[in-house]
């Protein structure tokens, strides 16, 4: 996987001025496109068409400064437009516009081109199993959330705080399958798992009852699951949880994600301070 992942970033930086097709780099990365998408989220730490994006701006930011091409030249060269959509754009990533940048030669920021490797410590014991599971249901208040990928997102937190306590505590009666109690589910996302898109989150639990009124209910299908397991200080013991699976456990294992929601179960000490978590990631074998 990760050689794979190096021959798509060899070809990202040959069409940077140029059409890119995710579903070639998919091949070379020798995946599927959607986990293509979502390994590169999990590892760069960004979705992959920003990466992309910075790295268009991060050259074009050089061929401005440089001076020997127009700035529209410049903004269709990498894929714009317009000179508009390209200063937006530019001014987004460096702080400064393009026009400005040539008169005063302001310095520039850069993405620096990614090269993937797999450090292997020995130092960490990476809890999880390997779970079939029959067609389930959650339930629960649901509410359309933008996609964040570093700290809290506020939104769910905004969320979570105005499901009454009592309706939480209804909720958690009817819990009867795994896994058990409050689960944070996120469904729906957007192919490009892009930072600002939107997916469904769910606040609810697995159960075979009828869902209470008002609450949304979501139809899982039979299948595959792993299961990661966690404990340490919140929220750094979730957050390791996260990216070990994807930095360490994937590339070391035949299997690989697949379309379906995410599942998160958190247990909190009574300060707050530690977590216990269950992170539930829908795949398939891959050989």
């Amino acid at each position: 996987m990760i050689d794979g992942l190096n021959r798509a970033m060899e070809h990202i930086e040959s069409r940077l001025d140029g059409r890119l097709d995710v579903a070639e780099l998919a091949r070379l990365a020798l995946t599927s496109e959607y986990h293509l998408r979502r390994m590169f989220s999990a590892l760069a730490g960004m979705p992959l068409s920003e990466y992309v994006r910075r790295r268009r701006l991060t050259v074009a930011g050089a061929e401005v400064l440089d001076g020997r091409r127009t700035l529209l030249e410049i903004a269709v060269r990498y894929g714009y437009g317009s000179a508009e959509a390209f200063g937006r754009a530019f001014r987004a990533l460096h702080g400064v516009g393009p026009g400005e940048a040539r008169r005063t030669g302001a310095a520039l920021r850069s993405q620096p081109k990614l090269r993937f490797s797999l450090t292997v410590e020995g130092s960490t014991t990476m809890r999880y199993r390997i779970v079939e599971k029959e067609a389930f249901r959650v339930v629960g208040p649901r509410a359309r959330v933008p996609l964040v990928y570093e700290g809290v997102n506020p939104a769910i937190e905004e969320f979570v705080r105005g499901i009454p306590s009592e309706s939480v505590g209804r909720l958690e009666e009817l819990s009867d399958g795994e896994p058990s109690g409050i689960v944070a589910v996120c469904d729906g996302m957007d192919e490009s798992r892009a930072e600002g898109t939107e997916l469904d989150y769910y606040h609810g639990v697995v159960t075979g009852a009828p869902a209470p009124e008002g609450a949304a209910e979501l139809a899982v299908p039979a299948g595959t699951w792993v299961v990661f397991e966690n404990e340490g200080p919140f929220p750094s013991a979730l957050q390791e949880m996260w990216r070990d699976s994807y930095a360490d456990w994937f590339p070391s294992n035949p299997y690989r994600t697949v379309p379906g929601p995410e599942l998160l179960r958190v247990e909190l000490s009574e300060d707050g301070t530690r977590a216990r978590g269950e992170l539930w990631l829908p795949v398939e074998r891959t050989g």
